[in-house]
């Protein structure tokens, strides 16, 4: 078999078979696929497209060229989430001790950060000693006796996807919903998952900019998903402002932390997306038999202190600090400079330009402008205002956390620059826009 014959194939139209999709898949493991072949017939796919059938022979393939996960004797569902992407997206911080604390095991593989969207492994490098790449025979053992375990993506699962990816991202064909659905659930899959929660950000500050993206690449998730056997429910969430009051790596983990343990209101619509996509994983798993009463078991997991029970257990098990819930000041570095985002003038906040204030943190050093630089854990912002607040003149919108006053400055007027204040009262969307699945 030949690899310009399939991508000529694909070039005119054709669907591939599955013998076509484990020759590219295997080329990609063993590089008989060079990467003039590979953009090619990636390039194919983004204008011919893929069905269903061709799109779960490829997430199937990619999941088995590498290592997959088995949890045998398992007491609990094996349950997972997964989210496309946001500003202030730090949801599984809380997510997984808090399905843990409820009777599942979540085996949560993250990433790092892209573009404008902060990464959830990046979030975790901000505490002192945590390791991200524990060897598998400890990520089983934390993960059997602690019911959850975050750490970051490993060479060995799905290999086959990291190349493609790459490839992708630097040939212009990341924006092909069967290739991301194939791209997300590969990892998930090979995670030996029985329920996956998905959480499609949709609005200024997400990949999926518009209702109709969004819906389109959720329903390819739950219909490839369920193509491949793992049951999956996909909601589409509001991503037309920053996520909780933090964004930032330490800033966010400090907010995990007030928010585990109570300490002060829970942000309305970060506590809402977290426990919708909770309450889908408990009743994936049968853990509950619907999300109303999976609700009321999450919310006294967190009143009980259960949950932030197992965030300190894990960041423990990890490395990191035993009392990071009690001394989070003693280990999460803090930015030397702090300037408040005065209001220019009196009025309501409209709108966010969501996406440029998650570059604006990139800007500040909280993210990296190409792979391999170093992330600043102390950058970011603080005390967020939701869109709908109304202030008077000179009132703080968020406060800037920097390394030193003229980067501080320039964020002051940047943040500015991306919020919308007028007269008008605004009515803001609802935080969970539609469920799939």
């Amino acid at each position: 078999m030949l690899a310009q014959e399939i991508i000529r194939a694909k070039r005119d139209g054709l669907a591939l078979n599955e013998a076509q999709i484990n020759h590219f898949v295997r080329g990609l493991v063993d590089n008989s696929w060079s990467e003039g072949q590979v953009a090619a017939l990636g390039m194919a796919v983004f204008l011919r497209g893929m069905g269903r059938d061709e799109a779960v022979l490829l997430t199937r393939a990619m999941m088995n060229s590498g290592r997959v996960m088995r949890w045998p004797d398992m007491p609990g569902p094996i349950l997972d989430k997964h989210s496309s992407g946001g500003v202030g997206d730090k949801v599984s911080l809380m997510l997984a001790p808090m399905v843990a604390a409820c009777g599942g095991y979540v085996p949560m593989i993250a990433g790092r950060g892209l573009g404008h969207t902060g990464g959830t492994v990046d979030k975790l490098e901000a505490i002192p000693g945590y390791s991200t790449t524990p060897d598998p025979a400890k990520f089983d053992q934390l993960v059997r006796s602690l019911g959850c375990a975050i750490i970051g993506q490993t060479a060995d699962l799905a290999p086959a996807d990291k190349r493609f990816y790459a490839t992708r991202d630097v040939t212009a064909t990341v924006e092909s919903v069967p290739l991301i659905t194939a791209s997300i659930l590969s990892k998930k899959l090979a995670a030996g998952l029985e329920g996956l929660a998905m959480d499609i950000k949709c609005g200024n500050g997400a990949f999926a900019s518009t209702p109709d993206f969004a819906r389109e690449l959720a329903e390819s998730i739950v219909a490839v998903a369920g193509g491949a056997g793992l049951k999956t429910r996909a909601l589409i969430t509001d991503m037309n402002q920053i996520l909780g009051t933090d964004v930032g790596n330490a800033l966010e983990i400090w907010e995990t932390v007030r928010y585990l343990k109570g300490d002060g209101p829970r942000e309305a619509r970060l506590h809402e997306v977290t426990l919708a996509l909770c309450a889908e994983m408990l009743v994936l798993g049968k853990l509950a038999p619907d999300a109303a009463a999976a609700r009321v078991k999450l919310q006294a997991a967190l009143d009980s202190g259960a949950a932030a029970e197992k965030f300190a257990q894990m960041v423990a098990a990890l490395g990191g600090p035993a009392d990071l819930l009690d001394k989070p000041a003693q280990y999460l570095a803090a930015a030397p400079v702090v300037k408040p985002v005065p209001a220019p003038r009196a009025g309501m906040l409209q709108a966010m330009a969501t996406r440029d204030l998650g570059v604006l943190i990139v800007e500040l050093g909280g993210g990296r402008r190409k792979a391999g630089d170093a992330i600043d854990m102390r950058v970011g912002f603080s005390a967020v205002q939701p869109v709908g607040t109304r202030f008077a003149a000179g009132e703080p919108l968020a406060l800037v956390h920097a390394a030193d006053e003229a980067a501080a400055d320039r964020a002051v007027a940047s943040y500015l620059a991306a919020c919308t204040l007028g007269d008008a009262d605004v009515a803001t969307a609802p935080m969970v826009m539609a469920t799939i699945g």
